[in-house]
């Protein structure tokens, strides 16, 4: 099963519910994305009135958390739902809890730009990570349409990429240590730089983990912890 539509029942209220928390997860994932590119434009631009505006809404994050988290608790109590429905609020409230660890790494980027602001010497580090936030970002945003549209295939190849990620943290970590080896008094400005990318590389973890809840709820299988492959071999079984 590639897709699949949220299930419909008999009582049209539990419908509604059903669809209510979708709709605000995926209000929380547009704040959380545009969180996201914000605190990358406050890195790279130097600008801090991004970065603090990024800080600042934070806690519209956290909001959407609690607020989903326990609508999805009235659900299971109210309800009491099995087979599908059950997966879907199991998704949900795994999903919004990496949702909201993507806005603490996105909101660390942030407060990393406001400090670095007027540093001399430090934006140069910071070229080669631009490219890895926007490649994050993607993920992020399709691990999020993967959401909308309950898309497993989609949710796979979104989650394949997620190696690439790592990769890129690796390579950039190598030319950060180079900076450190060919004039030391760099360290400390590149030890900011090594924070960022490894926020950065945990934004991709999470958008992966976005993508296995979509493969448990539409496909019924626990796919974590597993290679790209061994899910593959999951979703075909």
């Amino acid at each position: 099963m590639a897709s699949s539509q949220l299930p419909r029942h008999i009582s049209r209220q539990f419908d509604n519910e059903l669809e209510s928390i979708r709709e605000r997860v995926l209000n929380m994932g547009g704040l959380v994305e545009q969180q996201l590119v914000d605190a990358l434009k406050a890195l790279t631009d130097s600008d801090i009135e991004k970065g603090e505006a990024v800080v600042r809404k934070e806690p519209s994050v956290n909001s959407y958390e609690v607020s989903i988290d326990e609508e999805c608790t009235k659900i299971l109590a109210r309800r009491q739902p099995a087979a599908g429905d059950l997966r879907l609020i199991t998704a949900v409230i795994k999903t919004i809890t990496d949702l909201e660890r993507i806005g603490d790494e996105a909101e660390k980027v942030a407060q990393m730009a406001i400090y670095l602001t007027g540093k001399q010497g430090a934006k140069s580090y910071y070229i080669g990570i631009n490219s890895m936030g926007n490649f994050v970002r993607e993920m992020v945003s399709d691990s999020l349409d993967a959401f909308a549209r309950m898309d497993s295939e989609a949710a796979l190849k979104t989650a394949a990429r997620e190696p690439e990620s790592d990769e890129q943290y690796a390579a950039i970590l190598r030319q950060l240590v180079t900076y450190m080896m060919e004039d030391p008094r760099s360290i400390t400005s590149v030890i900011d730089a090594i924070w960022t990318v490894r926020s950065l590389e945990r934004i991709g973890d999470h958008a992966r983990n976005i993508c296995e809840y979509v493969i448990y709820f539409v496909e019924g299988k626990d796919v974590r912890h597993l290679s790209i492959e061994e899910m593959q071999k999951q979703m075909s079984a």
